[in-house]
């Protein structure tokens, strides 16, 4: 999730589909789920983003 640096703008919500950087670091790639229609692209993530795990899980895939 990004949050909006200014208050007319909203926040940005995506799923991360890969992680491109070695041993877990950025850049990721988001699938952007806001009005984008699904656009995806490669996200340095800022101070102001910050990621979030589904209930009950970590996130990982341990496949």
């Amino acid at each position: 999730m990004v949050e909006s640096p200014r208050e007319d703008l909203h926040r940005r919500t995506g799923v991360i589909t890969g992680i491109r950087g070695t041993d877990g670091s950025p850049p990721y790639q988001v699938r952007w789920s806001d009005s984008d229609g699904g656009r995806e692209s490669l996200v340095y993530p800022g101070p102001d983003a910050h990621i979030e795990h589904p209930p009950g899980g970590t996130g990982a895939d341990v496949s």
